[in-house]
């Protein structure tokens, strides 16, 4: 019964209440990543509500009534999916050797993200000492964790102290944390009822056009979940902005990708005659990043009426640490997520739920908003951040409690073959974990691989799926 009520605490915050539950079908497999927390059916809920929501559109769209299939094996994997994934043979997962947990005084750690060489050099020049990593430790065992993660924050970078759940619970934040719904979906204002296009391949999401302006994994992977179900993705990037491969190849399949630097006056024209056909615009930048250059959601909602706007951070607004930088692994590290390995020392979990449950719940918000801008009009906003799905977790972990029957590691990539695919692509061959969901009587699989950042020109294809 735990996913079903996970499942119906979803349906309830994204106001829809008139799911079709015996469309879903679930298969309970043995728990396969190395964690008490009971990652299984939270991931299980979240992805069962967007495999029901694209069976409601495509039924809305075409009469169908396709059943939703999945396992807890692929639910669980599709967690860490970049874990998964191998180019020519290799694995591909990226994470330079400066990031990690550092012990600080007191008995205290730091958390240092450095996977953005601007970020790593930044925390260096702040620590005064070269990227040698005892020379680091040495100088960080010297100061408070308390003191690193707020310079490192005044200067915009990526520091977090570890804490304890009770620590953090401790915190002002987290009360305003806890007061913040995983998923919120509000129409933002009058537009007139959308009109479904024509569907030329009887995929819930076809002919529907995406703009994806976001980074790393959470944003991208609510751009790649709406590509699964048939959408016209378009990520926009910079060509000036750091990136981390393997991210890009994980998160990009089923995408366009293009370039636009809205600095440049002919970039940002391009841009809004983009946002003049968009169903969906997806912002995973800091708050007002984009509004600083005109593209508030009140201005993008009077541009386009009956718009859906979907915004993801790291912490939620009107908490104080909105503006701040974040990643997974930052907010776990806050949240009290990072809990003590064999050796005693913080770790990581073995997996980053955070930032995929947050992506495949931005889908799943914006599918819900869609349906709703066809029964009622309107325009239609929603937010999600990484620590609210945190706190999400915290709440489920303690109704749920923890799984006792743990493997000992998570898979390797040999074990996971039966769920994985090949695709050519100009990275090489790739090897990635095929769509978790099967929506219909056939499975999922993308019609597009992954392509490198700036591929395609920023003009919408002439017909689009």
């Amino acid at each position: 019964m735990s996913v079903e009520a996970i499942l119906e605490h979803l349906l309830r915050q994204a106001g829809w209440d008139d799911a079709l539950l015996d469309r879903l079908h679930l298969e309970w497999d043995r728990k396969v990543l190395a964690t008490p927390w009971p990652i299984a059916p939270m991931a299980m809920a979240v992805l069962a509500a967007v495999g029901l929501a694209a069976s409601h559109i495509e039924t809305l769209r075409t009469g169908k009534r396709p059943d939703v299939r999945l396992s807890s094996r692929a639910a669980e994997l599709a967690m860490c999916s970049s874990s998964y994934l191998q180019r020519d043979g290799r694995n591909a997962k990226f994470r330079d050797p400066f990031t990690g947990f550092y012990p600080a005084r007191n008995g205290e750690y730091v958390y240092l993200h450095g996977n953005f060489p601007h970020l790593r050099d930044g925390l260096l020049d702040m620590l005064g000492t070269g990227n040698d990593p005892e020379a680091v430790r040495l100088v960080v065992a010297a100061r408070n964790a308390s003191d690193i993660e707020a310079e490192a924050i005044e200067r915009g970078l990526c520091a977090a102290k570890v804490r304890s759940r009770e620590q953090w619970q401790a915190t002002p934040l987290a009360a305003a944390v806890s007061d913040t719904p995983v998923l919120s979906v509000v129409s933002c204002g009058d537009a007139p009822r959308r009109v479904w296009p024509p569907t030329a391949d009887g995929t819930a999401l076809g002919r529907l056009k995406v703009l994806d302006f976001s980074r790393v994994i959470a944003g991208p992977m609510a751009g790649r979940t709406l590509a699964e179900h048939g959408a016209t993705t378009m990520l926009v990037s910079r060509p000036d902005l750091p990136f981390i491969e393997s991210l890009v190849i994980d998160t990009g399949f089923g995408k366009l990708s293009s370039y636009l630097d809205l600095r440049d006056p002919a970039d940002y024209h391009t841009l809004l005659s983009l946002l003049d056909e968009a169903d969906v615009f997806i912002d995973a930048y800091r708050p007002q990043s984009l509004g600083r250059r005109g593209l508030t959601r009140q201005e993008m909602f009077a541009r386009r009426p009956g718009l859906v706007s979907v915004d993801l951070s790291a912490f939620p607004g009107g908490t104080g640490w909105a503006d701040r930088r974040g990643y997974d692994s930052l907010v776990q590290a806050t949240m009290g997520l990072a809990m003590p390995g064999r050796n005693g020392e913080p770790a990581l979990l073995p997996c980053q739920p955070l930032d995929y449950l947050t992506g495949y719940l931005a889908a799943f918000g914006a599918m819900v908003a869609l349906i709703r801008s066809v029964e009622t009009g309107g325009n239609w906003a929603v937010d999600l951040s990484l620590a609210g799905t945190a706190q999400w977790m915290w709440t489920w972990r303690d109704r749920l409690g923890d799984d006792t029957d743990l493997p000992a590691t998570n898979p390797v990539a040999e074990d996971t073959a039966d769920l994985t695919a090949e695709y050519e692509t100009p990275f090489g061959l790739v090897r990635a974990l095929s769509p978790a969901l099967q929506v219909g009587p056939v499975p999922q699989r993308w019609h597009r691989g992954p392509v490198r950042l700036g591929s395609d020109r920023p003009r919408w294809p002439a017909d689009p799926r």
